[in-house]
């Protein structure tokens, strides 16, 4: 478990402008500090202070110090961070100083358990922080706020005392059996107890996993063969990954690679071009891969061959797995090879047939490539919007929905006791629903637990 009465120094994660940042907390940061950076900083100093880490006498670096006081910091000890433009050698200089006056490397997570062992975060919010800072898209981080805001550790803590006042009421009640006193009946206890399940059914019901939002969406490029997906496959992903070729039917198998943009993440994929005939046992197997790769995704981009006059076959492929694709990106590609003047008669014919608006690009040339890649974002996002997460309530990990079923369980376990007037049992009962709500806070937790949450963390966080 971790000690906290020692001075720890770790490197964070590097800032979009490749500064770095030594954070140093612990009694004895400041005196520490001291050590390399000038002019010196007192006890007690807080805010801003612009001056330079020395080595020696010949050699000093500028850099910048944020100092925060114990009691107002991240961790609620003294924290101290040194930002500096800095390559990694010199940086390993500076924590290797440090290490040598006397301080520890941080293990991974250290600082955010402190903040939780010093009652800075409940243990709920201290699980959001690391979501906040893997999260790759806006709803792994919607789901990620809304922990870290301390949404569950209010419902917790509301249903706990609800809990703890009718338990409260029934010990009252067995003490003061021998007099004509009755602080609650078994009627009004099980009202009390059917209550507190429900908002923790509700709580449930109303959940989505943090497991499944933190798995990336996917969308899957489909079409007839030749419609030129594997070439967007590659333009997309900016890089060769599937083979470009004139000949017909290259791509037998699903070929993956993962898109980052500047608002989120997505695994897109490549399948066997589809036929409605398929020539033999291969291409059967390879097109009924490729229909449950599209039914399963998230969003599918069908690719059109702008230039064919016959499009029976690309209507037989739409007709495919249409019914399970929910608002499609229609690509009209390779409208490099057609005259400016003739495509917008074709997109018309496009919708027509197929009834969508056909968005027309071309991967050779990167024509209309940045719209597709901001419509393919734009799905993603509104597929999980702020506002649908808010209905969906919280996200939860495993431990968090382990923790509100055990609860539920105990309760149920108390209705029946009491309907059988063991009012003791049902008592026990009742602390042990409310056990491990505490422990979603820090109550009673389990340092194994506690050592398997923040070693996920990386270091310095």
């Amino acid at each position: 478990m971790y000690d906290s009465s020692d001075t720890i120094v770790a490197v964070s994660s590097p800032t979009p402008d490749k500064s770095v940042i030594v954070r140093v907390t612990g009694p004895d940061t400041i005196e520490n500090i001291n050590l390399l950076f000038s002019p010196k900083v007192s006890q007690g100093q807080k805010g801003i202070v612009h001056g330079c880490l020395s080595f020696d006498d010949d050699f000093q670096i500028d850099s910048t110090l944020y100092i925060f006081t114990l009691g107002h910091s991240y961790t609620g000890q003294s924290l101290a961070e040194i930002h500096l433009w800095s390559n990694p050698a010199l940086t390993e200089a500076i924590v290797s100083k440090l290490l040598s006056c006397g301080l520890r490397l941080a293990e991974p997570g250290e600082f955010t358990a402190r903040a939780y062992l010093n009652g800075k975060m409940d243990l709920a919010q201290a699980e959001a922080v690391n979501k906040v800072i893997t999260s790759s898209n806006r709803l792994q981080l919607t789901a990620a706020e809304k922990l870290l805001a301390g949404r569950l550790t209010e419902t917790t803590a509301q249903v706990s005392k609800e809990i703890l006042d009718c338990l409260s009421l029934l010990e009252a009640g067995m003490d003061f059996s021998q007099e004509d006193i009755e602080f609650i009946s078994s009627t009004d206890a099980i009202e009390k107890i059917e209550s507190v399940k429900q908002k923790l059914e509700e709580l449930l019901s109303g959940s989505i996993s943090f497991e499944a939002v933190m798995d990336l969406p996917a969308v899957g490029i489909a079409g007839a063969v030749n419609a030129g997906k594997s070439s967007l496959l590659n333009r997309l992903l900016g890089r060769d990954r599937s083979i470009v070729s004139p000949q017909r039917k290259t791509t037998r198998d699903i070929l993956t690679g993962i898109v980052e943009s500047a608002h989120s993440q997505y695994v897109l994929f490549d399948c066997a071009g589809l036929t409605s005939e398929p020539k033999n046992n291969i291409d059967s197997l390879a097109q009924a891969a490729a229909v449950e790769a599209l039914n399963s995704a998230d969003l599918v981009l069908l690719c059109v061959d702008v230039t064919k006059e016959d499009l029976s076959e690309d209507l037989a492929v739409w007709d495919i797995f249409r019914c399970n694709c929910e608002r499609p990106i229609l690509t009209a590609t390779k409208a490099d090879l057609l005259p400016t003047s003739d495509i917008n008669e074709r997109i018309s014919q496009l919708k027509t047939l197929f009834g969508f608006v056909f968005l027309p690009i071309s991967s050779h040339t990167g024509f209309n490539l940045d719209e597709l890649k901001i419509q393919i974002a734009g799905r993603l996002i509104d597929m999980h919007d702020t506002e649908r997460e808010t209905q969906l309530g919280l996200a939860l990990t495993a431990r968090h929905k382990q923790s509100v079923t055990d609860a539920i369980n105990n309760l149920d376990q108390a209705k029946e006791e009491l309907q059988k007037d063991n009012n003791e049992v049902a008592a026990m009962l009742l602390r042990a629903a409310r056990e491990p709500l505490a422990g979603l806070e820090r109550e009673h937790i389990d340092e194994k637990i506690l050592d398997n949450i923040f070693s996920q963390f990386c270091i310095g966080k």
